[in-house]
Order: structure tokens, then sequence, then C-alpha cells
């Protein structure tokens, strides 16, 4: 894609003096922050108030409207189910599936429309109004744009059927004459009416013939001076041939039988029939494709495209595809007779009709005011196979860069991302890269958009992204106290180190308040509590106080032994174990061994021979006790298990 050949917009930011101050800003994946600094663009910094405020700049402010959402997501489920088709599809199935798609996707577009002007009628707001009005004139060029590509680049429609095709184009967006003709039919004497012949020559501009011999069949009606006349140019209406979509005849057939009306037509016109009537006159003139007399009546064609189609409608009805530019061109240069210059609308639709859709693409994207148009049009022409052979000097293809642009824009709304995501893993080159990009942008405001965040990156195996994910939301719950949560998130992320810290502080709280808090999580770490030591530790130590609630003192007093002597608790924890072992040392029956209690013991002079003699002063009385305590205990327990197992032994 060449580099653009204009400039782009320049956008004002209000309140903000650049010619003064110098301006800072910064980049964010979707929009910029801008405000003002302190520093003077030349000379000496001026103290004064400056523009208090920062400004957010988008570039993409159309994903930002409520009707437009309706497109974004209604498109979405179209383009994805045109991934997801069978590529196995060929030939004409193929070709029908991709019009469809297409026909689809233009429904969404005039669907909007509609909304869109609903609102524009419906709003009280002058600048609203403006807005929607602004929005109804773009989406109604997008799908004129986009009906006409569907015309030449997806039906690819031979010569014969492609002017039906341009006229039902032409027809269906403009549409002007339809509320003229309710006007005439409502009134008392429609022939009479002063807008009746408009009616009946804006008809035959549109090839619309039923409906002109419909109108003409009242004038007769009222005026029986003029019944000849009007049976004759009826006639004329009646026999024009037209080939249909299911007709069977060939071009040159159609071609013979088109020259001899045609030939009937001038006869008529020459013999003076319709003399005495201007208007009979003016429209068998255009039946006979007379270009002065198409362009008077410019006025109620309002369009050069228009023109164009009721040109060839009346002098070249078998215009062949590739001859189309030829006709395009001169068109617009007579309907617009110098008059004016070429509007960016007009420039698109003459890139069509010259079958360049590179510069079609380029035209769109300069002039309209998103990448929704060009992404989604670009994407169903290469499903086309029309844009094989065109790759972008900067890697990606056409295609994907399309692509990339437009779903980068939706992941800067806090609910389009998730249609974003679609887009990215339909671009294989460099969608991943995309994706990762930006979805560590998006703010985890919640935790259930940051367990949709985290589900969408653990299907895709985005490893780095979930521990990441994972270590915010463990830091967000540690800092609002949420230990249970906190722990949840960090068991996820596979963080040991970060799981010892959120261990720590389960065992201080312990420490301080004698209980546990989330018991159920801890209870149920299952394999998870092998992540670190400590977490191990604290899963062993709550397994302790179950056993010893539901009074399996044995089996609690091996849990216990087994924590001191492998190593894993805490130094700082010792104590608090040593001083759990105390009310099974004090139970009536002996529940640790001798060589249990001599482990209890070596444990108990490693933590106090680990001292030095000024922490041992500094130790305050308590613990001084607890250690006595534990000492006694220790000693009877070993008397008491000395003498059991010597019992048992004599016996």
């Amino acid at each position: 894609m060449e580099e653009l050949d204009v400039e782009p917009p320049l956008t004002l930011i209000p309140g903000v003096d650049s010619d003064k101050k110098q301006l800072c800003f910064d980049w964010g994946p979707g929009e910029m922050l801008v405000c003002e600094t302190s520093f003077a663009e030349r000379g000496p910094t001026e103290k004064g108030p400056g523009c208090p405020y920062i400004y957010i700049v988008r570039k993409d402010q159309d994903v930002y409207s409520q009707i437009l959402r309706k497109l974004f997501n209604e498109s979405h489920g179209i383009f994805v189910g045109l991934q997801r088709s069978e590529e196995e599809l060929a030939g004409k199935s193929r070709k029908a599936q991709l019009v469809r798609v297409s026909k689809n996707y233009r429904s969404v577009i005039r669907a909007c429309m509609e909304d869109m002007h609903q609102a524009a009628i419906s709003t009280r707001d002058p600048e609203l109004h403006n807005q929607h009005s602004t929005q109804v004139s773009i989406l109604s060029a997008m799908e004129l744009i986009w009906n006409l590509c569907e015309i030449l680049f997806i039906e690819v429609a031979p010569a014969g059927p492609l002017l039906l095709h341009l006229l039902d184009w032409v027809r269906l967006h403009v549409c002007d004459v339809d509320n003229l003709v309710r006007e005439v039919l409502n009134s008392e004497n429609p022939s009479k009416h002063k807008q009746f012949w408009n009616v009946v020559t804006t008809f035959v501009l549109q090839g619309r013939m039923d409906e002109a011999r419909h109108l003409l069949a009242k004038e007769a009606h009222a005026n029986p001076a003029s019944a000849g006349m009007c049976k004759i140019l009826d006639d004329l209406m009646k026999k024009m041939p037209i080939l249909s979509l299911s007709s069977t005849q060939t071009l040159t057939e159609m071609e013979l039988k088109w020259q001899h009306w045609h030939e009937e037509c001038e006869r008529f016109l020459q013999d003076g029939t319709f003399a005495s009537n201007k208007h009979m006159e003016s429209i068998c003139k255009i039946l006979l494709g007379e270009e002065k007399a198409i362009l008077e009546k410019k006025d109620q064609m309002t369009t050069w495209y228009h023109f164009l189609v009721t040109q060839l409608l009346y002098s070249n009805p078998t215009v062949k595809p590739m001859e189309l530019h030829l006709y395009a061109q001169s068109s617009l240069d007579q309907f617009l007779g110098g008059e004016s210059t070429p509007e960016p609308l007009d420039s698109i639709l003459l890139a069509a009709f010259e079958f360049d859709i590179h510069q079609v693409i380029k035209e769109c994207s300069i002039a309209l005011s998103n990448w929704w148009f060009v992404a989604h049009l670009t994407d169903l022409l290469d499903h086309c196979k029309l844009l094989k052979s065109h790759n972008l000097y900067f890697g990606s293809n056409m295609r994907e860069f399309l692509l990339l642009e437009y779903a980068s824009g939706l992941f800067s709304h806090h609910s389009l991302w998730q249609l974003a995501v679609d887009y990215f893993d339909h671009c294989p080159e460099y969608g991943r890269v995309y994706l990762e990009l930006h979805i560590e942008r998006i703010p985890l405001s919640t935790e259930q958009k940051a367990l949709k965040v985290l589900r969408i990156c653990e299907q895709r195996q985005m490893n780095e992204q979930v521990r990441s994910i994972c270590k915010i939301m463990a830091m967000k719950a540690v800092r609002n106290n949420r230990l249970g949560s906190a722990l949840s998130w960090s068991i996820r992320a596979k963080d040991a180190a970060f799981a010892t810290l959120i261990s720590d502080r389960f065992l201080k709280d312990y420490c301080e308040r004698g209980s546990f808090s989330d018991l159920d999580l801890i209870d149920n770490l299952g394999p998870s509590m092998l992540l670190s030591d400590r977490l191990t530790f604290l899963g062993k130590y709550r397994e302790f106080h179950r056993l010893y609630g539901e009074k399996r003192f044995s089996e609690a007093a091996k849990l216990l032994l087994m924590l001191m002597t492998a190593r894993i608790a805490p130094c700082s924890f010792w104590m608090t174990l040593l001083t759990d072992a105390l009310p099974l040392l004090e139970q009536k029956e002996v529940i640790f061994s001798a060589e249990q209690t001599y482990e209890l013991m070596r444990c108990l002079e490693d933590l106090t021979a680990g001292k030095s003699e000024t922490q041992k002063m500094q130790d305050d009385d308590i613990e001084t006790t607890k250690v006595e305590m534990l000492r006694l205990a220790l000693a009877r327990n070993l008397a008491r298990a000395i003498v059991k197992e010597g019992t048992l032994e004599g016996s």
C-alpha cells in the first residue's frame, strides 16, 4: 500500500494553545493523553494560568457510539462464520456463499443506518442531531460502496445481468421518488399534479417501466385527447427488451431485439408523434438514450452514477464489465460539468468501476471514520481470492493489517475488546503478538472480568499472560486483606514465591488470632500444596489441627513430629509447633513414644541453642515459662513412655 497522498486531518484540542505552551503526551493502545506543560514554545517561560485538564484523544471514537455497537456486534458473528465456513466449497456453491455473506454485512449496515436515522429524528439536541445525521450519511455511503463491490467483485456479473444489478443498485440508493409518488397518487387528480410528469420521468430514468406505465394509464384516462400518444408510449415501454436473470436468450439475440425496438422509438420521434406533448417527447428521447435529454433531468437523478446507469440502460444495455470505467469517467465529467470537484465518494466509486480493488480500499481508509468497513470488505474480498498477490512492504498482507488495526480499536472499549480477540485469532502472522500486547493492558476492574480474560489466555496457551493476570489479582487481594483469594490466584499462577509469602501471612494471622481463615480453601489444597514448602507446611499444619479436632491423637502426633523433623516449618514457627505438642504430652494415654519424645527434645534444644545470650535475655517471661513447661512435659512423657515400652517388652 502506498504512502498517504493527503495530509491527515488536524485535531484541535479545546483550551490548549500549542503556539504558546509545549504539549506533553503519552500513547496508549487506542488513545493518547495530552496536556499542557509549563514550558513555553520559545523564549522564557511565562508564569500564568494554563489549561488545567488532561485530554484523551481517541483514534477511533466510533466504538463508543451506542448505535454503532450493533454494527460491531452483529458483523462479528458474520465474520467468524465466514472464517469457519468449509473451504472445500468451490465453484457456484462457494460464490453463492460469499454473496450471501456480503448481503448479510449490508443488511447489518442498513439496520444500523435506520436506527441512527430514528435517533436523529427523535433527539431534540441540535448537536446530537447533526452527529447522527452525519453518521447516517456515512453508513449510506458505506452500503452504496459495498453493494457496488458486491456486484463487480463478488457476484462478478457478466454483460447483460450486470446492468440489471446496477439498476437495482441505483433504485436501492436513490429512493426519493417513492415519497413523491405517494404525494401524487394521494392527490385528487394525480395527472394534474405539478410533480406528475417528474415522477413518470424518474421511473423511466430508473428503468421502472411497470410503474411508469401505471401512471401513464391515469393520464390517458384523465385526458382522452392524449390517450393515443399514451398508448403508443405505453407500447414502447412494454416492448423494451430487458435481459432477465433467468432468461436463456443470448446477448446477440438481445442486441438484435434491442436494435429493432430502438429503431421503432426513433421512427415515432421523427414522425412527430409526441410533438404536441413535451413531456412524452422528452421521455421518448430518454428511451432513445439521447445524452442531452437525459442530462436535462440531472436534478431528478441527483448523482452521476444514476446518470451512468440510465445512459447505459438506453444506449448500451449489454455493456461488458471492463468497459464500465470508460462510461463512468465520462458520466462523472458530464454530470459535474466543471461546476464542482469530485467528492471522496466519487473517487471510490470510480476506482471500483475501474476494478482497482486496492485503490478502493485505500480511498475508503482515508475517507471513512473507522476501520470497520475496510477490514470486513478486505477480508471478504480475500476469501474471493482477489488479494493474494498484494503484500505490504512491512510484513503482513493487506487483509491482516486492516483486521489488526480494526481489532486494536475495539480493544480500547470496555466491552467490545472481547470481539477483538476473534479478529486477532484469524490473523495468522501477527494476531497472537497483538493479542498478547493488548490483553495485558485490559484493566482488571473485577474478579469476574479477570476470570474472563484468564479463560481467553488459557484457551490459547498464553502462559506468560496467565501468570501476569494471576499475580495482579493476587496482589489486589493481598492489599484488600483477602488472603484466601490471594492464595487461590497465586496457586493458579504457579508462583511459588508469592504462595510462600501468602502462606506466611496465613501463619502470622493464626499466631495472632489462634484460628485460620478460609478453611475451605486450605482443606482442599490437594496437590497444589506442593507448589512451595511453606504452602505444604500450611496445608499439613491445618491437617494436624483437623486430626486433633477429630481426637485422632496418634496420627496428629506423627504429623506434628514430621513437620518438625522435616524442617519445612519456618524457624519462627517452631515454638508454636512445640506448644501445640503440649496437650498431646499431657494426655492420660501416652501418645509420643520414647524415640519421638527424644526427637521433640532435640528440636526444643536446637531452638533454644540457636539463640544468642542477648536474645535469651530479651525473651519475656512467657517465652521462658513455655520452654520450662515443655521441658517438664517432655521429661514426664519420656518417663511414662519408657515405663510403658518396658512393660510391653517384659510381657
